[in-house]
């Protein structure tokens, strides 16, 4: 009797009347905003403007999809097009399947588009998004969890994963919950790449090559414990291979940069240090005219005062007039006393 082990949902799918919420599309949802928004104060970090990434993004995602799923009908056609399947399923993408070397490889291609329409260097925006990316990753996997796919051998660790459905040759069972090594690891991944980048100010696109060859790293492992069906060359699953060889390539790509263009980018994005200097302009004008107010209220104020504080001037001067007036009149009668005395 098994004392613990982590229970598949009993469907991957919940009816809100008509509508269908897929337990797999909403994983992927929520990790491309994860993503978006991680990538977003990343970009805005190193100088770019806030909503770049998510403008980027409405080209990268769809390219992403599109790329997945291509790279998993490709790699799995008898899935779809042997006998006694339907090629439309193939289309049907809510229903699971979509390759990473795909989305990465086609969504760099629609990131690339995006960039180009806005001036900006494509590695440059690849490392703000690389973190986003691996904890999208990290997300999406619990999608195969709603569908109880992707795991791996039979085991009676404690963290197993029971498999209840029977449906497309699965045997119901115990089995190395794969899903989640692979979620782990990408979480891991993120934690790594946003580390390397604060500690070593990586740029020039050696930050998300960092993401993949961890990545892949990761990826090796986890395939090689998987149990669905694949394709396999010299004893190793296809997947296995890519890993491989996508690894290699990043680690070059991570040594020739650094020699060639070491440092990160100055300017990511054209235009968004002007911007952030026109909003100082205006922020320090703005306290410019406060001050100016301000004067011109204390003088006024000032204005307002100083009749009052001359009110004792003005009884002076009159005691000073009514004093003339009376050593005037006093004039003549000292004459007329001096006349009589002579």
């Amino acid at each position: 009797m098994e004392l613990a082990y982590i229970p598949s949902p009993s469907r991957g799918v919940i009816h809100l009347g008509p509508i269908p919420l897929r337990g797999y599309a909403f994983c992927i949802i929520i990790g491309v905003f994860v993503a978006v928004w991680l990538g977003n104060r990343r970009w805005v970090a190193r100088g770019g403007r806030a909503g770049t990434v998510a403008d980027i993004a409405v080209w990268a995602v769809p390219f992403g999809l599109i790329g997945g799923r291509l790279y998993h009908v490709i790699t799995d056609y008898e899935l779809y097009f042997s006998e006694g399947r339907d090629w439309v399923d193939a289309f049907k993408i809510w229903e699971g399947g979509l390759g990473i070397w795909g989305a990465i490889a086609l969504g760099a291609v629609g990131a690339w588009i995006g960039c180009r329409r806005r001036g900006i260097p494509l590695p440059a925006y690849a490392d703000a998004v690389a973190p986003g990316i691996a904890l999208a990753q990290a997300l999406g996997r619990w999608g195969n969890w709603f569908n109880q796919e992707l795991y791996g051998r039979r085991t009676d660790v404690p963290w197993a994963l029971e498999i209840t459905s029977s449906t497309d040759g699965r045997v119901p069972g115990l089995y190395h919950p794969t899903f989640l090594y692979e979620s782990l690891w990408c979480i891991g991944v993120a934690l790594l790449v946003i580390w390397a980048d604060r500690r070593f100010k990586m740029g020039h696109g050696r930050a998300f090559a960092l993401y993949v060859a961890a990545y892949c790293a990761g990826r090796f492992w986890v395939e090689y414990m998987r149990v669905d069906d694949a394709h396999h060359i010299l004893g190793l699953r296809l997947n296995n291979w890519t890993a491989l060889l996508v690894l290699l390539l990043a680690v070059i790509y991570i040594v020739v940069s650094a020699k060639k263009r070491p440092g990160r980018e100055a300017v990511v994005e054209p235009g968004a240090a002007d911007d952030d200097s026109g909003a100082a302009s205006v922020d320090k004008k703005a306290e410019s005219d406060a001050a100016t107010t301000e004067d011109e209220k204390t003088s006024e104020a000032d204005d307002e005062a100083k009749p009052v504080s001359e009110a004792k001037p003005e009884s002076d001067a009159a005691d000073d007039e009514a004093k003339s007036e009376s050593e005037a009149a006093k004039a003549p009668r000292d004459e007329a006393e001096s006349a009589r005395k002579g």
